[in-house]
């Protein structure tokens, strides 16, 4: 464990991370430029798709439905797991806890690439249909977050709370209707859905000449996406603060105890080791891209210092730098 902990910390993704934020609390001027940032996650949201869909072009049905039947459980047990735990122990309100739950049940889909280059590097590789199972866990935890604080803010009579935000000029809570349509339509959902399938029709031949491209220069580009995640964390740290020491706790918690539940179900589907992992990793990161503006649309009251502290300046680091390692040895354990 210590080994594979130490080759975590020294790879690197997680010291682009780290040197993120430690620009960032020495107050550096480092910063990427915002197109460059759109630009990166463009690129690694395709190339993971087109690579999971070239996988699944040659993956039996067989091999792929009881992975997908557990990664569609951790969907729905994850966010409904969350909320309880923030309102029972963080003591959050009824839209702070599902606006959290909504980012738990999500997937940071750059802690998803981070898992699959950790395990390909300690020769343990995941199975190739994993970006597919990163789609089909994003829909289920979002909306079924949304739907917990629409419908117990409403029996709590907070609808009033975004009632009255209405004359301070907040954005008002929009049907979930439309908030599913925006989360179906993000850039993220896109890329991922539309990069599987153009994956799926090519197939490995088709693959063949952009492979370069989208195989050579994906590592490369991943670090320098994560110096910006790195510089990202480090402006939120002073939140910290603010969110205090319940956040923090189950900030860590909850990735160990959604991985867990991720390695068990893997384990239970057939997964390899590595696709254990990753799995476990899906279900124990906290989304930062989608969850956000859904958040913001549906439940206006939720406070982003909470969610976004929560996301990204406590559970991303803690699974890139700790978490991932953790996941690995608890699939050893059950996948032997």
């Amino acid at each position: 464990m210590t080994d594979v902990l130490w080759l975590n910390l020294c790879s690197p993704l997680c010291l682009a991370f780290l040197l993120g934020i430690v620009a960032r609390v020495i107050k550096s001027e480092l910063a990427l430029p915002r197109d460059l940032y759109t630009a990166l996650s463009i690129y690694l949201l395709l190339a993971l798709g087109l690579k999971g869909g070239v996988e699944l072009s040659h993956t039996t049905l067989q091999a792929f439905i009881k992975p997908a039947l557990a990664t569609i459980a951790l969907g729905c047990i994850t966010p409904i797991s969350a909320y309880w735990f923030l309102r029972r122990f963080g003591g959050f309100s009824v839209a702070d806890a599902a606006g959290m739950a909504a980012h738990y049940g999500s997937v940071s889909a750059v802690t998803f690439v981070a898992a699959q280059q950790f395990v390909a590097a300690v020769q343990q590789p995941a199975e190739g249909f994993m970006p597919t199972l990163l789609t089909l866990l994003e829909i289920p935890g979002i909306q079924i977050a949304l739907f917990l604080g629409v419908i117990f803010s409403t029996k709590e009579g907070l609808s009033g709370t975004a009632a009255e935000a209405k004359g301070s000029g907040e954005p008002q809570p929009r049907p979930l209707r439309e908030v599913l349509h925006e989360v179906l339509t993000a850039r993220s959902m896109i890329l991922l859905v539309g990069g599987l399938i153009a994956g799926f029709c090519m197939g490995e031949v088709g693959f063949q000449p952009v492979r370069p491209f989208f195989e050579d220069l994906f590592k490369g580009a991943l670090t320098l996406f994560l110096l910006e995640m790195g510089l990202a964390a480090g402006s939120r740290l002073q939140d910290l603060r603010q969110a205090g020491l319940a956040l923090l706790g189950l900030g860590t918690f909850l990735p160990i105890l959604h991985g867990a539940l991720g390695v068990a179900l893997g384990a239970w589907s057939g997964l390899s080791i590595g696709g254990t992992t990753v799995l476990a990793t899906m279900a124990a990161s906290a989304s930062y891209i989608a969850a956000p503006p859904a958040v913001r649309m549906t439940l206006p009251q939720a406070n982003p210092t909470y969610y976004l502290t929560a996301a990204l300046a406590i559970t991303f680091p803690f699974n890139l730098l700790f978490g991932i390692p953790l996941y690995l040895s608890m699939a050893k354990y059950l996948c032997q």
